[in-house]
């Protein structure tokens, strides 16, 4: 009698992996959360901050608010913390609006993470 049920778990317990596994197979892939965070930051970074500092990051743009708009693309920008840039986004600069009435945290995060991946 013990034997037999053992055996039945053994069973069921093979059962419920081959089925937990097909299952899986059949799953449709999960969006990778860091390709979601990135289209996020590069859809607010195409509309609001292109204008000034370019489709590429690299300052180029319309020059909107006066001369020399941030180069995202450069070394020094990239060798900031998080925190700092996190700052210039929500306090804004001489020439750069603060983002921060019209961006969430985690939108402004979304902006970050974009920037993070320009002149790669």
């Amino acid at each position: 009698m013990r034997m037999r049920k053992m055996v039945m778990e053994v069973v069921m317990g093979v059962a419920a992996i081959a089925i937990g596994s097909q299952l899986a197979i059949a799953a449709p892939k999960a969006a990778d959360s860091s390709s979601k965070e990135h289209a996020k930051g590069e859809r607010i970074f195409t509309q609001y901050c292109v204008g000034c500092h370019g489709v590429e990051g690299k300052g180029d743009g319309y020059l909107l608010l006066g001369p020399e708009p941030a180069n995202l693309t450069r070394p020094a920008t990239k060798t900031k913390s998080d925190a700092a840039l996190l700052q210039t986004i929500h306090e804004g600069k001489p020439n750069m609006p603060a983002w921060k009435v019209r961006l969430s945290e985690n939108e402004s995060r979304s902006v970050l993470a974009y920037i993070r991946t320009l002149g790669k």
